[in-house]
């Protein structure tokens, strides 16, 4: 059991659900929904409503990065005003990073903000995606092109969870354990890497913990990446570009397993701007490749890639902007990266 204490609330970590029930009670709302996918509600919500104490409404959508929309958003919305839910309503999201992200968004401007508290239930969602402030929807397949900064009223973690999730999620929540460590903890990444298959990981607190502890000290220096916070995204932006051009075919990677490529992939770029070390390029490389396995080689469209990578967020004056690791534990932000670059990075790896 853990707490951690963000830049103005808490992350819980493992307590009892009476103390979550406790919180949600002391600030007396008006109304409470809790927002789920048809996944979270079967697994998650019907194992642990008998301990929730206090009337609430359940909002259900479909789940899948697919649901991530400006449309669902108006779904949830209007839900809200349904229920009659004013300024004083608490929305507990209970679900993934769609859920947390698209909730907490919806919750953030439904009557210009109400309070939310986050449930993430993957692994993914809670080393990452609930923990930072950062809400948003994708539009156009781009990814969380619309969204706001706001921290929930409290991050509420149970590793119990992460029993019920396929290996492939599993995986793909531990891409983003991989990235903090390799950004900001080289004694964490040794301790990490002794693992080369997850099953080996029989209690998760303390590798959740960590990884936590990671990505709140980065935020709390730069809430508004700014700056520093940028090292968050290493791996993101070609990775980004892979998940979304993926998206709608049946090589469709998960979110974490296009992280994963991506992080190599932004490797090899420190490597051949003589940043990062080849030996610390293929000690990197060899362990995503065990944990997440070589992708078969399959054409993608290079055009495609660029156009998508140009979209990042992080850019600025028409330049591609990445962030990568110059060694193991420490990271650099704002590096460039020219269209010819991405192309050569695609035809030294695993793709044609």
């Amino acid at each position: 059991m853990a707490t951690i204490q963000a830049n103005d609330y808490l992350i819980k970590v493992d307590e009892p659900w009476t103390e979550f029930s406790k919180f949600v009670q002391s600030h007396h709302y008006s109304k409470i929904v809790i927002l789920v996918d048809e996944n979270t509600r079967k697994y998650c919500y019907n194992r642990v409503k008998g301990q929730l104490p206090f009337d609430h409404q359940i909002i259900e959508i479909k789940s899948g990065e697919d649901q991530k929309s400006i449309s669902t958003c108006e779904f949830v919305w209007s839900q809200l005003l349904n229920n009659d839910c004013d300024r004083k309503s608490l929305v507990i999201n209970m679900g993934g990073g769609v859920i947390g992200d698209l909730g907490g968004f919806c919750a953030a401007s439904y009557m210009r903000g109400i309070d939310f508290i986050q449930i993430p239930t993957t692994l993914l969602s809670q080393v990452d995606a609930s923990v930072g402030g950062k809400l948003g929807v994708d539009l156009k397949h781009f990814k969380n092109m619309v969204g706001v900064f706001k921290n929930p009223k409290m991050v509420w973690i149970q590793t119990e969870f992460l029993d019920s999730l396929p290996a492939n999620e599993l995986r793909s929540g531990y891409a983003e354990v991989v990235k903090h460590c390799l950004i900001a903890d080289k004694k964490q990444w040794e301790e990490i890497s002794k693992y080369d298959d997850l099953s080996q990981i029989n209690q998760w607190t303390n590798i959740v913990v960590d990884s936590i502890k990671i990505k709140n000290k980065i935020v709390g220096a730069d809430p508004f990446e700014s700056g520093l916070r940028k090292i968050l995204n290493f791996g993101h932006t070609l990775g980004h570009a892979l998940e979304s051009q993926l998206l709608e075919t049946e090589n469709r990677l998960l979110h974490g397993e296009a992280v994963a490529q991506g992080m190599i992939l932004e490797s090899m770029h420190s490597v051949n701007h003589g940043k990062l070390s080849q030996i610390e390029f293929e000690e990197i490389k060899s362990y995503i490749e065990l944990i997440f396995g070589k992708l078969e080689k399959q054409r993608l469209d290079i055009n495609d890639l660029i156009y998508i990578s140009k979209k990042d967020k992080k850019n600025f004056a028409g330049a591609i902007k990445i962030s990568t690791i110059d060694k193991i534990g420490s990271c650099i932000y704002d590096f460039n990266i020219s269209p010819d670059e991405i192309k050569s990075l695609f035809s030294q790896s695993n793709f044609n």
